[in-house]
């Protein structure tokens, strides 16, 4: 069985456009949350998000190309971009119909949907684009990236809510263990700050209201946490099977050795209140590595900052792994960089194979008193240095969606 290791890596985030902008970024523990502008927030609860600043979508692209993409599709193409030049792969060299893409989005082009909506009440049908669709479906992030390096083969677009860019990865490992591509581009973007969006999950509860703190807003397992904070980016790696990284010479940053996936067949929206589905797709991921608790070094949480989300999650950290649940460090990086829904996954991948690959514990921020009801005793608010071979990066989604993976430092 082939395995599959990590060749390149890219991220569009609050915290920087590359991997190591975000991950210096993450060290010293600052946030991307800032006060929404360039939006009219004045009647929405939350008026905080983690937004992009700064991407030049038509100096990357140039302006034709880049008005026929959705932001979301933007983020995607230019994070793939990324991981493709890191990996050092040369398209042209490589057989093209073993080169697949997997990279899902959670909420596709809203931003197109809403601009072209008002174009029709306002100017009427005859105004509205011919791209609207292709534009908004969540599958085109996918298919640009394919179209733009001419990769053949298999190409997918998973839909599962926050868990999408595990889901992707997961999905991609068991690809290249069947033998059945030697390269797949995976992970997720998404783009969907709008005063729509933040109306529905305000309506929800599920956002922070903390709109005078926005850098203190985030605060998973903290006891005052009171909802997430909406955030925008893309996560993507270049996952290869070891023997083809081998051949080309490749740099590698490190392994997927596990996928563990579930559902928890309990509601659209909340978690599992014992966490559920969150312990069965971590047991199914430790299974598939060929591990157990013991050999786990650290785990990057889901953690959005809600009530429910967080104590299910560490409830369900604690249930599966036992008395070595107070040894384990657990790291949210959401307390940072906000929910970046459909692209959390991807980009909470990097930020573990860099964990990894330095030996550091990035903290969670805004963690000032633990929340005893989530059932965890080692959560560091600072940076902890020290070995780390192998960790577990979660993701849950709505309508129970759970993906999980396992990352290693690679060794021969």
């Amino acid at each position: 069985m082939e395995r599959a290791v990590v060749t390149g890596m890219g991220v569009i985030t609050p915290l920087g456009h590359d991997t190591a902008s975000m991950w210096t970024r993450l060290m010293k523990g600052e946030s991307g949350i800032r006060v929404i502008e360039g939006m009219d927030t004045s009647r929405l609860r939350s008026r905080i998000a983690g937004v992009v600043s700064g991407f030049d979508a038509e100096g990357r692209f140039g302006r034709k190309e880049a008005r026929k993409m959705d932001r979301f599709v933007q983020f995607a193409l230019a994070a793939a971009e990324q991981a493709i030049t890191d990996s050092g792969l040369n398209m042209e060299r490589v057989d093209l119909e073993r080169v697949g893409v997997y990279v899902g989005s959670g909420i596709g082009g809203l931003n197109t949907l809403l601009e072209q909506d008002g174009t029709l009440r306002e100017r009427g049908p005859e105004r509205v684009s011919p791209l609207l669709v292709p534009m908004m479906i969540s599958n085109m992030a996918a298919a640009t990236i394919s179209i733009r390096y001419g990769a053949l083969g298999p190409t997918l677009s998973p839909v599962t809510a926050c868990s999408i860019g595990n889901t992707a990865i997961g999905e991609a490992l068991r690809l290249i263990r069947l033998g059945l591509v030697d390269v797949v581009i995976a992970g997720g973007a998404e783009a969907a700050i709008t005063e729509l969006s933040l109306a529905s999950f305000g309506n929800a509860t599920a956002l922070s209201t903390r709109n005078d703190e926005p850098m203190k807003a985030s605060r998973p397992f903290d006891e005052q946490r009171d909802g997430f904070v909406m955030s925008e980016g893309a996560g993507i790696i270049v996952l290869e099977s070891l023997s083809h990284a081998k051949r080309r010479e490749a740099h590698i940053y490190g392994e997927i050795t596990g996928y563990g996936a579930s559902s928890d067949a309990y509601h659209i929206v909340a978690s599992h209140p014992e966490g559920a589905g969150a312990q069965l797709a971590m047991r199914h991921a430790l299974a598939d590595a060929g591990i157990t608790p013991d050999d786990v070094d650290v785990i990057s949480a889901h953690a959005t900052s809600t009530g429910v989300g967080d104590r299910s999650e560490g409830q369900a950290i604690g249930r599966l792994f036992g008395e070595q649940a107070g040894r384990i460090p657990v790291t949210a990086n959401k307390s940072m960089l906000g929910h970046m829904l459909g692209a959390a996954g991807g980009v909470e991948a990097v930020a573990l194979i860099q964990s990894l690959r330095e030996g550091i514990v990035p903290p969670t921020a805004n963690l000032e008193q633990l929340d005893a009801s989530c059932g965890l005793t080692n959560v560091p608010n600072q940076v902890v240095k020290q070995p780390l071979n192998i960790g577990l990066s979660n993701s849950f989604g709505f309508g129970g969606h759970n993906a999980v993976i396992v990352a290693k430092r690679y060794e021969e």
